[in-house]
Order: structure tokens, then sequence, then C-alpha cells
């Protein structure tokens, strides 16, 4: 790209009143005249923030993307946008996606950029940069800030997902309220994001198969210098791909979407995955279904022995080759010649990964688990679909039909789920309703609901449990998550009862409620309308414009993209 034609010289390369308003404001902070002189101008989107743990590192690592940049002759340009930590914002971060994404996007739209880093790693913050820069569409690079080291208690590695055990042992009196402070003082021994195949990793796997960050992206830990090489190159990268013009509509084909979805069945990813790719693509117009998730990732058995799925950890994972060994096993299911960001197809990224370790990383001929992905399931309970992801759920139950014991919203489930009287067994099928994107509103993870005590207490480890909200990418169980059309809106899920049969069949993929069609009209007509718990603010915006989980949850007036042209001009 020739200096003319850089985007930042309509505001840089102006004269008189409007020229001189740019540049002097800027220079006050000690940039020099020459910087203005052609240099690419590179934003820095950050999302450090102290209320989000995951991301507490990203200062320093903004400052090794603007030594690349500096390095490569570009002018690094580094900006705040709203940081969405997963492990204290409430009611749910997932609320905010949509508005972070938003932020992003009119960020980068209203100042003057050429290209674009992302920096992120909490959960949506991944998603969130990702689908306001793909609204955009100039050339952008993505570095997470990688998984934290593994943790440690009493000898033993643990990790987030070990968490979920903790807890149900906590509450049969199993492990002391002093054990549980132990153990947590172990468990976030760095800086970065959780050190199991969550949600935070999944999507930092999910950037690197997409091939919008460089190749290693995805593994290396937050501790580990190479994290801050990578941010090096990156922002030396980021100045090329300028030049070179190569945007996120180059590199977000559909073989890319494609490939994200192959590689996330042979990581056992998270089931959050779904949801944000379909956002994803939504933001940058590459058509792409809930169904089709079944049928692009359908033979693709599991490779990476991560929990919740394996044993394993994210540090095992990077000692073990990254993922580029993972590409190089699948490579008979990838899209090869997809151009990445570094201007390589994703086969050259992969073509000298050597796996170091098959216990945590497997072959393509002796697999973890022949059984991966995520799977769509449909059914008169779930006419738009459902998700279950198999390979974290329980064997005997991935065909079970029981009846159903009802929670009308999270307040019940709490309230009544270790009532001793309460009419459950182990095959029993928990239903939480009213955890959706509008019902909640914004789809919290509170799909993998804690099993009754009085079961605990037996022995019992995992049931079917069913909702129309998520789950976090650490968990695991038998959980179907993301039923649309949820609760809220007067879908089949709203008038499950207690009693009622569920058939979950996950090899047919089929979730379906034994009730006649008759009967589910004669109760749907006795329910009440849809009301927005707010009729003002983002969460009344939210509520009115949010679409169903298998859409993506995006507001439905941000899909597509408005482009990098502002739309006025003042000076």
């Amino acid at each position: 790209m020739d200096n003319n034609e850089l985007r930042s010289a309509d505001w840089f390369g102006r004269t008189g009143k409007d020229g001189f308003i740019y540049r002097s404001w800027i220079q006050k902070q000690g940039i020099p005249s020459n910087f203005f002189s052609g240099k690419p101008v590179i934003g820095i989107c950050n999302t450090w923030s102290e209320l989000t743990p995951c991301n507490s590192h990203f200062r320093e690592l903004a400052q090794s993307v603007k030594n690349g940049i500096l390095e490569a002759g570009g002018f690094p340009v580094e900006f705040p946008v709203m940081s969405l930590g997963e492990s204290l914002m409430k009611p749910t971060a997932m609320l905010y996606r949509n508005l972070a994404s938003m932020d992003v996007e009119e960020s980068i739209r209203a100042n003057p950029l050429d290209g674009v880093v992302l920096l992120c790693g909490c959960d949506k913050t991944t998603p969130s940069l990702l689908m306001g820069a793909a609204s955009v569409n100039l050339p952008t690079i993505v570095v997470s800030g990688g998984p934290m080291l593994t943790g440690k208690y009493r000898g033993k590695s643990i990790g987030t997902s070990d968490l979920w055990r903790f807890s149900e042992e906590q509450r049969t009196g199993d492990i002391s309220q002093q054990e549980m402070f132990a153990i947590e003082a172990g468990m976030c021994r760095s800086n970065g994001h959780c050190a199991v195949m969550g949600t935070a990793s999944t999507m930092a796997c999910m950037v690197e198969s997409l091939g919008v960050s460089l190749p290693g992206n995805a593994a290396i830990p937050a501790a580990d210098s190479a994290r801050k090489v990578l941010a090096h190159l990156s922002g030396v990268r980021i100045v090329e791909m300028v030049k070179e013009n190569l945007k996120l509509s180059d590199i977000l084909t559909r073989q890319a979407f494609e490939n994200a979805i192959i590689t996330n069945a042979a990581i056992g990813g998270s089931t959050n995955f779904v949801i944000h790719l379909l956002a994803i693509a939504g933001r940058i117009g590459v058509p792409l279904s809930l169904d089709e998730f079944n049928d692009i990732g359908k033979d693709v058995p599991l490779l990476v022995n991560l929990e919740p799925s394996g044993k394993y950890f994210m540090e095992d994972m990077y000692y073990a080759g990254g993922l580029p060994v993972v590409h190089k096993e699948i490579s008979g299911f990838l899209h090869n010649d997809c151009i990445t960001a570094n201007g390589r197809t994703i086969q050259d990224n992969y073509s000298r990964a050597e796996c170091y370790n098959t216990e945590v990383i497997a072959s393509i001929d002796k697999p973890v688990n022949p059984i991966s992905g995520v799977v769509v399931l449909k059914g008169n309970l779930c006419v738009d679909g459902a998700v279950i992801k198999p390979s974290a759920a329980s064997d005997h139950l991935l065909q079970h039909t029981g009846k159903a014991v009802v929670f009308e919203d999270i307040d019940d489930y709490k309230a009544r789920i270790d009532d001793p009287e309460l009419d459950v067994d182990e095959n029993s099928i928990l239903v939480l309703k009213q955890v959706g994107p509008k019902g909640y509103p914004g789809m919290p993870e509170v799909g993998n609901m804690g099993l009754p005590t009085k079961l605990l207490e037996k022995g019992v480890t995992d049931m079917v449990r069913i909702s129309d909200g998520r789950m976090s990418g650490t968990g695991f169980g038998t959980v179907v998550l993301h039923v649309s059309p949820e609760s809220a809106i007067g879908g089949t899920f709203a008038i499950v009862q207690n009693g009622d049969i569920i058939k979950l069949d996950v090899f047919n993929k089929v979730l379906h409620l034994e009730v006649s069609d008759e009967e589910i009209a004669i109760r749907k007509s006795k329910l009440p309308p849809f009301v927005a718990i707010a009729d003002r603010g983002y969460v009344g915006l939210y509520q009115n414009t949010v679409e169903q989980a298998h859409l993506g949850a995006d507001l439905g007036f941000l899909k597509g993209s408005s482009g990098s042209v502002v739309s006025k001009d003042s000076h």
C-alpha cells in the first residue's frame, strides 16, 4: 500500500486547520513530527483491566507489540476498550459481549488507524474484539494473553475444571472450607487465563485456526518469555499486513471458519465456541448455520488430552508442540491453502511442527476419544437446536430417557436443589428455564447445574441437565445447552413440566419431549407474553434486539459490516 493510500493520511496528511489540529494534539505526547510522514498508524486495542484478572499483564504485553511496530516502521497508538472480566462481572459477562464489540467497532472506525492489534485473553474479550474489528475490516492481527501456569495442590496438578469437583466435595462435607482456601491459593499461580481447555483457551485456538494470529499463539503460557516474543513479532507483522492491504475479510473466509470448527472438535473445545463463531461469521458476512457444525466436524476425533475432556493442561499442550501439531495431525480434514495473518497458508504454518508428547496431543491413528466436537441436537424441545459436548459427557447418558425435574428459573433452582424432599433420582433429567439470551438476560454459564446433595452423597457424579443457558468451558458432564427458542419467548422448553418424559439421543442428534403436539399447543396458549426487565439503557436495548442462541446471540442490527469509512467529518 502506498503511503498516500493510508487511511490515516485522511487525518495526518491534511494541511490547514484540520491537519494542524490532528497533528498538534498528538504531538503533545512527545511524538516526533516525522511520525506523520507516511508511517502506518497501528492501533493496539487493549482490554487490560484490574477487574479482568486474566488480562492483568496486558500493559506489559502491549509494550512488546509497540516495540515490534516501531521496529517495522509503524506508528503505534494504544487505546482502551471495555474489558469483560469473566470471574467478576454480574449478572454475566456474556450480557456485555455485544456492547464491548460496539465499543471496539466504533473506536477503530472513528480514529486514524491503518491496522489493528487486538489484545485479548479472558473468555468474552476475544470474540467481542474480533466481532468489532470484523465490522470495520482493516488489517488486523490477534495477540492472546496466554494461559496461566498449571495450578498445584498437595503435589498434584489442578486447573479451573477441578473447581467443579472440589465444590461438589465441599457440599457433601468431604472438603472443608479451610481446605478450599488452600486450594484456591494454589490454583492461579501466574498471569493468564484458565489453564485448561476452557472458553479462553478455546478462543485462543479459534483465532489461530481462523488464521488471524501468528502460529503458536494459542498455547504459549502468559508467564513464558515466548509470549512477549510473539507479541513483538505480531507488532512487526501488522505493519507488513497494512502495506500488503491484507484485511480480515481476506483471511476470514468460509474455509477458515470450517477449519476452526474442525480444530475445535480435535481439541475438545468449549461449547461457547459455537455461539461466538456464529456471531463472528455474522459480522464478516460469511454464511454459517448451527446445523452445519454437525457435518463439518463429524469425523474428527479428539486428539488433545486436556481438562475438562482429558487430564492435562494448556502448559502441557505448549510443551507438546502447541496447536500447529494438532493442525498437522488433522491436515486431512483442513482446508490447507487458507491464508493466515503471516501471509502464509495454514499448511505452511504447521509443516515443521513436531509432537513431543503423544500423551498430551495424540495422533490421528490413536486418538484420545473417537467422539469429539460439539453435537447439535434437534427435536420438538429445541426446534432451532441445542448443543452438547460428548467428550465431556458420561457414556452411559448419551442415550437416556428420564423424567423431568423442572426449575422455573435460577432462583428456583438454588432454593430447591438441596431440598431432601425433592422428587429426583439419578435417572431424572434436570431442566433449568429462563436463563437464555432474553430471559436472564445475557445467557449465563449456569447450565452445568450442581447435582442434588442427596444424590452426591449416594455417589452419583453425573446426570442429564438441560437449559437454554450456557456452561463454562471449564465445566463437564452430560449437559445440553443453548436450547432454542428459549423459554422466555415461548419456546417448547417453556412448557416442560415436572414428570414429563424427555428423550436424549446424542448419537442420533435428537432431543425430544414425549408430549403430544396438541398438549404442547394447549400449554403454549397459556404462557404469559415476554416482558423485558428493563426499558432503558443497554440492558433494555439488549433484551429487545438480541437474537437467539442458534444465530449467535448478537444484536440483530449489528450483523454485517459498516466498513472503515467515517460517515461525517466535522473538521
